[in-house]
């Protein structure tokens, strides 16, 4: 049923950790909010540290990872509707009783006390009653209730059990090609909080930077350091810039782009579309332990701020704020990178709200954008030099097609085989000359890296 808001009780004692879960829902809701700008800064104001940090941002990223598959639940149990500001609640709710150790008690007591909290008096009972029957059954019971079934229709089943718009299920199906077996693990891996990875800056960082931290060295890059939990803020070492936090997998894409052989002179480098930095910095990390330099570029001032935050310790590293698709230069560049803006498919785990609020029609801008951006990375490449082209999405229309396109149209460029600069990462198909990682495989983003030559 509908509940009607009325005037919040404001001396409801409310636990401050579900108040800044809900108050999060409701700015991703109402104000398209990103829960990595908004959650730390609302932590903050709390004074909420520690484990209750860590609690509060499983609660909050993970009830809206899943939120769509939450309501598949609630509105079996309420079809009349739910007013969105009860929903969020009753959305916190499910999750702590179907998806973490949460005891029902204390699932439901707390939900009941944030609705009188934050919403008001009227719909506690409701909010109570709908989280008893939530609790009556376990999250495999009901999706066994809510999904299709797997014979019927194999993805709307996964996209239910998984809690993935169809659209997405169907593209990872797609660029999974004849691995498609491994959809199901695919997805489960997205709804995995990622582990926080740093980069060790070569040049800038020593070993004894990262000694005593509580963690592990990356898998594939030699740069990466996993940590084990805490703010990567309060390390020394980021605090000054001297090492990132980056994952490993965009890391690769630097290495990538970095190591692929060029012919001739190496000393001049672009990273195209370098913001918010990270990629910027370990590339002209690497630049100048070779005696090069790297020009970075940002369309965004805003972002471009951050790039130069990030590469303030590089000598040999400048930025610029241009278009990637006009950007002039005094001359050609040996290498350039092009990390293209994306629909971001291949970090969902990072960004819960993106799932939802991504769309198909989106790719239609984004792949003229990013055929746009090669193009033109290709015309500021000398000849003999090489273009990485990289995007954080596995999409096929945003990379082998947007690769495919642009062979197709230029005869001055060659395809290089990618996969052959990262021997010992495993999991990569060696029958293509593209670069795919994923999630599920590698512990990554699933990035996609294509390198190019050009050749006229």
């Amino acid at each position: 049923m509908a509940e009607r808001r009325d005037r919040p009780q404001t001396r409801q004692r409310v636990d401050p950790t579900r108040k800044v879960a809900w108050e999060v829902l409701r700015a991703v809701e109402e104000q398209d909010a990103y829960v990595n700008l908004l959650l730390p800064g609302l932590l903050r104001d709390h004074g909420i540290t520690g484990r209750d940090a860590a609690f509060t941002t499983e609660l909050t990223h993970g009830t809206i990872r899943r939120s769509r598959t939450y309501d598949a639940v609630l509105d079996t149990l309420a079809p009349k509707g739910i007013d969105a500001p009860v929903r969020d609640v009753l959305r916190l709710g499910t999750h702590q009783l179907l998806a973490m150790r949460v005891p029902s008690h204390a699932a439901v007591s707390t939900s009941v006390d944030l609705t009188r909290a934050v919403i008001g008096h009227r719909p506690a009972s409701f909010v109570n009653a709908v989280l008893r029957r939530v609790a009556a059954a376990d999250l495999e019971t009901w999706l066994e209730r809510v999904a299709p079934p797997y014979g019927e229709d194999p993805v709307g089943h996964l996209a239910v059990v998984h809690a993935h718009p169809r659209w997405v299920v169907e593209a990872f199906r797609d660029a999974l090609g004849e691995a498609a077996d491994e959809l199901p693990a695919l997805l489960a891996a997205d709804n995995a909080a990622p582990q926080v990875t740093l980069v060790v800056r070569p040049g800038l960082a020593e070993p004894d930077d990262i000694a005593g931290l509580d963690g592990e060295p990356g898998e594939w890059s030699p740069y990466a350091f996993r940590i084990a939990g805490g703010d990567p803020g309060s390390i020394p070492g980021v605090r000054d810039g001297r090492i990132g936090v980056q994952d490993e997998g965009s890391q690769l894409v630097a290495i990538v782009g970095a190591s692929a052989p060029v012919d001739g002179a190496d000393d001049r480098w672009l990273d195209l579309c370098a913001g918010p930095g990270g990629k910027a910095a370990l590339l002209g990390a690497i630049a100048a332990g070779r005696g090069g330099s790297l020009v970075a570029n940002e369309i965004t001032p805003h972002r471009a701020e951050l790039v130069r935050s990030a590469v303030r310790l590089l000598d040999n590293t400048d930025v610029s704020v241009d278009d990637g698709r006009t950007l002039e230069a005094a001359a050609p560049f040996d290498r350039v990178v092009v990390d293209a803006p994306c629909t971001g498919l291949g970090a969902l785990r990072r960004r819960p709200e993106a799932r939802w609020r991504r769309q198909p029609s989106d790719l239609e801008s984004l792949t003229a954008l990013q055929r746009d951006l090669l193009d033109h990375a290709i015309d500021l490449t000398r000849v003999g030099g090489l273009v990485t082209y990289a995007t954080c999405s596995p999409h096929l229309r945003e990379t082998r097609g947007i690769v495919e396109a642009t062979l197709a149209a230029r005869d001055d460029v060659e395809l290089v085989d990618a996969a052959t600069v990262l021997p010992d990462v495993p999991h990569l198909d060696r029958s293509a000359p593209y670069v795919q990682l994923w999630p599920h495989l590698h512990g990554t983003d699933a990035m996609f890296v294509a390198v190019l030559r050009r050749i006229d």
